[in-house]
């Protein structure tokens, strides 16, 4: 039986979560228990009303930004609301696009270690997760631009399986929760 094609929109900040979400596509459409053919489409884009002005959009169309907060530093908090009100102008763009937030607490580093691990730490700085992503994975990078560089992305991603991706969903959730009811308002 011909699987049904799904197709997901995506502007993501950088070179990582972009290889994230081509290892993502791969992963699912290799597995014979998923029940549509994936298209993960992601563009590097900083800006969500470029990404949204490059698309040609035929329906209504959903598009998640996938950015990191950083930082509370002026200039990283006014990054993270510029984004935001960028997503909003791409939704009133006169196309059919709804546009979702994605981010990653201060960066996409947090995700990949909810695939393996727990997080429940309150972290001061993105830098503090170097540690926390050599544990997980069993690696000694000695900062996070080498965690980034493409042959040790990609080799941290071979690590990971559909169910790792589920465990990282459950961890997220709960994270959440824990959030929600210490009473951290959601951006």
């Amino acid at each position: 039986m011909r699987k049904e094609n799904r197709t997901y929109y995506f502007s993501v900040e950088g070179e990582t979560e972009k290889w994230y979400l081509n290892w993502l596509q791969n992963t699912i459409n290799a597995d014979p228990d998923a029940k549509y053919t994936v298209k993960l489409d992601s563009k590097i884009q900083k800006d969500p009303l470029a990404r949204a002005k490059q698309m040609t959009v035929i329906g209504k169309t959903e598009i998640t930004h996938i950015f990191d907060y950083e930082s509370e530093d002026p200039v990283h908090v006014q990054q993270f609301r510029t984004a935001l009100d960028r997503m909003k102008e791409a939704q009133n763009s006169g196309k059919n696009i709804k546009y979702r937030l994605g981010y990653s607490n201060f960066t996409f580093e947090l995700w990949i270690i909810l695939h393996k691990s727990d997080c429940n730490r309150h972290l001061t700085h993105r830098s503090q997760y170097l540690a926390l992503l050599n544990r997980a994975y069993g690696e000694l990078f000695e900062n996070l631009d080498q965690y980034k560089h493409e042959d040790n992305f990609k080799r941290i991603l071979k690590q990971l399986t559909l169910d790792h991706v589920r465990a990282a969903i459950q961890r997220s959730n709960a994270i959440m929760q824990r959030n929600q009811v210490d009473g951290c308002v959601l951006q």
